[in-house]
This record gives C-alpha cells, sequence and structure tokens, in this order.
C-alpha cells in the first residue's frame, strides 16, 4: 500500500501539521498583500497574517462567502497579474452573477496532482481508460477530472455531458474501467443501458466516481447493484479549486479524505460561526494552501458534514455531504433536506431515481411537491402506488405532508448532468 502513495500522504500527523502551518502563513499574506477584499477585512478585524502563530488562529480571521467573490466580479479576487493568470473557471451564474475562479499554470498542476491522487485512492491506476462525462467548459468538473487522468498516466475519454445514448455505445466500444461523472447522470445511464437491452453489470466498469451533488448511501447502493462496480465518492468546488478536494478510497468508502496539504478544513455551526470540534456536525469551511491566483481564506461552502479521523489514508476525513445549509427547506416549522427525500425514492417501486422538490404558497402556507420520474415499465397502478407510498413515507418519515406526482420518463429537466433539486415557485 505504501508505494502507492506520494509523500505527502506518508507524512505523520505532527508534520503534516507543521506543512500547514507554514503555508498557511505563507498564504495568509500573499492573500492581504495581493487582494483588496483581504487586505480590508483584515484591517477591519485588527488582524494581519503574523498574528496566525498556530493553526488554531485561524479561526480569528473573516470568512469569505460567495457574495464576496460576486461582488469583486470578474477578477477582483486574484492575487496575481493577470499576465500570470492561465485558466478561468466561472459558475453558472443562475441566480446572479457568476463566482470566477483563476489558476495559475502552479494551481492547474496542484490540481491535477489533487485530482490523480484522488483517482488512485478510488483504485485508478496507470494505463486505465477514464470515460470523463462530466460537462467541460466554464464547469470545473470535466477539465478538472480530465487532466488529473492523464497526470496519473490514464487514457481519457472525454465524452463530457449529454448525448446519452452515445455515451452508452462509447462505453461498449470503448471499454473504460473507470467512470467520472454526476451519480444522478450516472442512473440516467443506467436507464439508457437497459432500454438498449444491455445488462449494465456486463460493462468493462470497474469504478465509479461521483461527485458534485450531495448522494446518500442508498443511491451508492443502486449503482453498485446494478452496475457490478465500486462507487465512490469525490468532492470539490471551484472557489476551492474544484473536484479533487477530498476523496473517498476505495478500500474503506467511510468518508471522504480531505488532502489537507493544500486545502485546510473546519467545520463551523452555521448559524454563530464557532468552530466546532472534530466530530460535531456543522458547515464546511476550506482555507486554501497552496494557491496562487485566487487564494481563499475560510471559504463557507455551505456543504453539511463532520470531520473525523483518517483511516485510509493520514488525512482527516470529512463525512459524505447529505445536505447544504442552503437547501434546507422550511416547511411549516420542519427542516427537510433533499437527501431525505431522494432516500424514500430510491426505494420506492416503479420511480426511478430522478425526484425534484418544488415548493409553492397556497395562501399564507408554504406547500411542498415532490416531483418523481417513473420508470420506463411503470403501469398506471404502479404509479399511483409510488404516488400513496412517496406521500406516507415523507409523513412519517419527515413529518410533514407534501403532494406527489410521479411524471414521465426524462422530463426533468437537467443541467450538467444534475437536475435541479429545489424549485422555489414562491412570490418574493
Amino acid at each position: 500500500m505504501t508505494s502507492l502513495l506520494d509523500a505527502a500522504e506518508q507524512l505523520s500527523r505532527e508534520e503534516l501539521a507543521v506543512l500547514q502551518l507554514e503555508r498557511l502563513r505563507a498564504t495568509l499574506r500573499h492573500a492581504y498583500d495581493n487582494v483588496g477584499h483581504y487586505r480590508l477585512a483584515f484591517d477591519r478585524a485588527g488582524l494581519r497574517p503574523e498574528d496566525c502563530r498556530s493553526l488554531a488562529d485561524l479561526a480569528r480571521f473573516p470568512f469569505t462567502v460567495k457574495a464576496d467573490l460576486r461582488d469583486n466580479y470578474p477578477f477582483g479576487m486574484f492575487a496575481v497579474d493577470q499576465s500570470e493568470v492561465r485558466r478561468v473557471h466561472a459558475s453558472s451564474g443562475t441566480t446572479g452573477r457568476p463566482t470566477v475562479v483563476g489558476y495559475t499554470q502552479r494551481d492547474l498542476d496542484t490540481w491535477a496532482d489533487v485530482v490523480a491522487r484522488s483517482i488512485r485512492a478510488a483504485g485508478g491506476r496507470p494505463g486505465h481508460k477514464v470515460h470523463v462525462a462530466y460537462g467541460y467548459g466554464l464547469f470545473t468538473g470535466g477539465l478538472g477530472a480530465h487532466y488529473g487522468a492523464e497526470r496519473l498516466g490514464c487514457t481519457v475519454i472525454p465524452a463530457s455531458g449529454g448525448m446519452t445514448a452515445r455515451q452508452v455505445q462509447l462505453i461498449q466500444d470503448f471499454r473504460p474501467e473507470i467512470i467520472m461523472v454526476t451519480p444522478s447522470y450516472m442512473l440516467t445511464l443506467l436507464d439508457e443501458f437497459e432500454r438498449q437491452g444491455v445488462d449494465p453489470r456486463t460493462t468493462s466498469l470497474q469504478v465509479g466516481i461521483f461527485g458534485a451533488e450531495p448522494w446518500t448511501e442508498e443511491m451508492r447502493r443502486e449503482i453498485e447493484e446494478r452496475f457490478a462496480i465500486d462507487a465512490v465518492d469525490i468532492y470539490g468546488l471551484s472557489e476551492v479549486m474544484g473536484p479533487g478536494v477530498a476523496q473517498e478510497c476505495v478500500e474503506t468508502k467511510d468518508g471522504l479524505h480531505i488532502w489537507e496539504d493544500h486545502f485546510y478544513p473546519e467545520v463551523v455551526d452555521p448559524f454563530t460561526g464557532e468552530v466546532l470540534p472534530d466530530g460535531a456536525e456543522g458547515e464546511l469551511v476550506f482555507t486554501s494552501l497552496t494557491k496562487e491566483a485566487m487564494p481563499v481564506i475560510r471559504y463557507r461552502t455551505r456543504d453539511l458534514t463532520r470531520l473525523l479521523p483518517g483511516t485510509a489514508r493520514v488525512f482527516r476525513r470529512m463525512e459524505k455531504i447529505t445536505g447544504r445549509s442552503d437547501d434546507m427547506v422550511i416547511l411549516r416549522g420542519v427542516n427537510l433536506f433533499p437527501t431525505q427525500i431522494e432516500e424514500i425514492v430510491l426505494r420506492t417501486p416503479g420511480v426511478a431515481p430522478h425526484f425534484q422538490l418544488r415548493l409553492t404558497r397556497e395562501g399564507r402556507m408554504d406547500a411542498l411537491t415532490v416531483r418523481a420520474e417513473a420508470r420506463a415499465d411503470a403501469t398506471s397502478a404502479q404509479r399511483a402506488d409510488a404516488v400513496r407510498a412517496i406521500a406516507t413515507a415523507v409523513k412519517d418519515g419527515v413529518g410533514v405532508s407534501v403532494a406527489v406526482e410521479v411524471v414521465d420518463p426524462e422530463t426533468l429537466e437537467r443541467s450538467v448532468g444534475k437536475i435541479k433539486r429545489i424549485v422555489d415557485l414562491r412570490p418574493r
């Protein structure tokens, strides 16, 4: 096993802490000296970079939130001259200005290294073929996976998203061992295999590396059983780097090891911002340790998780993301996350694992409709049974009444391989 690990993966916790503090102090200085936003934020807090004398001191520094990135659109958060930026990526900007991130050549090399490490932890090896079905373009998924796979020595099949029937054909013809894709789109591919009369368990695929959206253990079981593969989680977000911030190891499948030599994690109370001890659930916060073009200091991800000791690697693990603080729906006083609905949909006969939550307002009360896609072979009676089963399970398991609609297959709109889970139609 040791021969498969790089030098940083073989550090002791004590050695890692020394490296982290050195890199953290350099990052704080780099951000303060070169990014107006951070200089102003630190000054307002009465702090200078040299006030960070231990890793615990980071908690004194101000948070960065997505609004800060949007307020400094497009390049105000960059810490290097434009001539040193080799690539930019951006979010979709569907809810306002997109968040823009930049990379120097060294940043791109680091990114490729951590994604290569992630693929290796997932079971990938040099010479494997990797089918990349994440979207390419300004979205970080496709190109992040692509260059990481090449860095590991794999052969990349840059399929991107969409054209589902063609993707199935490529998998059969090119015989990749690994697929990197959103879990919801993997289920779309699964439906297409079966529509074409191909047993998904007979493909060459051995490992699926899934990210870009929360997914549950129920979905893992569904994918593993119907594809006969190992399904593992990859985590990242463009503001911090892209895919490859953390990775689940195939030998344990017990949460994602954070590559702590490049990304320093904290978990905080989502309401007070207080740093929580390892093991407590809260909001995940990241500080980059090696980024040049766009360092981020205490970036609030809105993802909910807990930090746990390392198992397969020395690095700490984060529990599988099952929700986001900004995805939580408060319906008539009850807190509800999309992943709770996913668990119910996955165990309901007659419906596919594709669903959407629609929020509306009826008079003074909020109402929620669960829209789930029927399986292609579902009868009218099975659809009606599914409506009753989902409504009952939500009422019994979550404690709130919802409306349920079972719609035709492939009815729900998909974007970059993902279904938008929450559609808020309430008047502003």
